[in-house]
Parts: structure tokens; C-alpha cells; sequence
């Protein structure tokens, strides 16, 4: 098995994916219907060789690994994913902790805008299940990963536009916490294989400054919020000023920060919403 993770390993070097031995060595429990953990305890025979090594192909020709693995770990939760919806990324988790340690009552309004797979609904479900967390998107494709995923957790998803003016007008003043990790990409950005040919462009693109979908979000949730609920909104990281300003441009938002992800970088903005 160790053998097999090496040459593996070595084929997705060569094929300049970012972490070769980790996303052999998950393959490889892919592969072998195991733990990671319990590699050193298979013995690999003709049919693992055969769909380990189908699956290294695959990833190197850039194929995402989530796709091939079929889900993606998020916070608390894992959730199915593949073609047609956004894969989660490690760096929104710095907005969910920080979501997740808000001081809400016990069933609080929470609303996911631009859900996608339903990842941040989910895990924000885990942490308060008697709350009521509406979460939307306009994506068929995103929306048919999100009814699985958050199936049985009580979460309302909803198909609309997120800039749409009259955007859950039944919740206006009511909302305790609204989260969002938008389309915020400028246009032109360079981008890695696994995200420019596999990720829907409609969930990464922000139109030219990477605000057009931003912009809107932040004027629903100065109406959606209530008095002292609380907003983050993810961005990118050449853009944390101008959604600083978007908010503050409102008036009617206090406590406008700017936060980091993991590796430093500017990644969203937080706000309360104002008395």
C-alpha cells in the first residue's frame, strides 16, 4: 500500500496538484472502502490497483478531489457534492466559527444567502437546531445538492435571486444572523484547473470588481436584519475594502470589521445591524 501511495503520490506531483500525498493516501481510502487512518491495514489486490489507479488519473487531470471522493468536509458537516454545484473551501470556515460563536437566542432566524451545496446552512443547523435557517440560491443544479444535504435538518431552502429588491420580504426586520458566500471573483482572475473548468462559473464570478453580487446582499440585509443582528459576507481578497465601504455606505450598520481567513488574508466583513 505504501508502494502504491508513492507512485501515486509521484504521478500527482508531477501533475501539479497542490497536495499530492494527501490526496493520494484519501483516494486510496476511496479506493479501499476505509479510513485513511486504516491504509497501513489493506492489502491492495487487483480491483483496488484498479480503481485506485482510475482514480488517480482522473485527479490528475485536475479533476477536483472533492468530486471524485463525492463530498466535502465543512466545519462539523460533510455534504454531498460534484459537477453543477461550488465545492466548499477550507477558508469560509473562518466565517462559519465566527457565525458560530454569536450570542443568538434559542431559535433564532438565521439566513444562508447563495447557499450552494447548503454546507453553512448545515453546520449552522448543528449548532442551533430549533432555530429557523432559511437558505437560498438560484442554481437548479446547487439547489439539487442542498435538498439532500440538508435533508431531516429542518432547513427551509428556497430558489431565488439573491439581488432580486423583494429577496424574503416576510422576514424584514426579523433576521438574527445572515451569512453569504457570494459569487465575489473579479472577471479575468486567473484561476486554478479544479476551479475554472469544474466549479459553476455562476457561483464564482462577481462581475468586473467582483461586487455585483455583494452590493445587493448588503442592501437585503439592512432590511433583513433586525435591530443588533448580526451579518458576514465572504469576498475576495482584493476586495475587502470595497465591501467595508458597503456597508458603512448604508448607514445602518455599526461595528463594520474587516476579518481574515486562516492564512491572513482579508477574506469577510462582519457588521451589526444598527438600533
Amino acid at each position: 500500500m505504501r508502494q502504491a501511495i508513492d507512485a501515486a503520490a509521484d504521478v500527482l506531483a508531477a501533475a501539479d496538484v497542490g497536495s499530492p500525498r494527501v490526496d493520494a493516501e484519501l483516494l486510496a481510502a476511496h479506493a479501499a472502502h476505509t479510513d485513511r487512518g486504516r491504509l497501513a491495514f489493506v492489502t491492495p489486490d487487483a480491483a483496488f490497483t484498479e480503481r485506485f489507479g482510475d482514480l488517480i488519473a482522473r485527479r490528475a487531470e485536475r479533476i477536483p478531489l472533492q468530486h471524485l471522493l463525492g463530498s466535502a468536509a465543512f466545519g462539523p458537516v460533510t455534504v454531498e457534492v460534484g459537477p453543477g454545484v461550488f465545492v466548499p473551501r477550507p477558508e469560509t470556515e473562518a466565517l462559519l466559527e465566527w457565525a458560530l460563536t454569536q450570542p443568538l437566542a434559542g431559535r433564532p432566524v438565521i439566513v444562508d444567502l447563495c447557499t450552494g451545496s447548503g454546507a453553512l446552512a448545515l453546520a449552522l443547523a448543528t449548532r442551533w437546531p430549533q432555530g429557523r435557517i432559511v437558505a437560498v440560491d438560484d442554481s437548479d443544479a446547487a439547489l439539487a445538492y442542498a435538498r439532500r444535504n440538508v435533508a431531516g435538518s429542518g432547513v427551509d431552502l428556497r430558489r431565488a435571486d439573491v439581488t432580486a429588491p423583494g429577496l424574503l420580504t416576510e422576514l424584514d426586520g426579523n433576521v438574527d444572523l445572515l451569512v453569504a458566500n457570494p459569487p465575489y471573483i473579479p472577471l479575468g482572475t486567473e484561476l486554478e484547473p479544479e476551479v475554472a473548468h469544474h466549479d459553476p462559473s455562476h457561483a464564482l464570478f462577481g462581475g468586473a470588481d467582483g461586487m455585483a453580487v455583494i452590493g445587493p446582499i448588503v442592501t437585503a440585509a439592512a432590511r433583513l436584519l433586525r435591530p443588533g443582528g448580526r451579518c458576514a459576507v465572504e469576498h475576495d481578497d482584493t476586495t475587502s475594502e470595497r465591501t467595508v465601504a458597503a456597508f458603512t455606505a448604508t448607514g445602518r450598520f455599526l461595528a463594520v470589521t474587516a476579518r481574515h481567513d486562516l492564512t491572513g488574508r482579508a477574506r469577510f466583513v462582519t457588521a451589526v445591524r444598527a438600533e
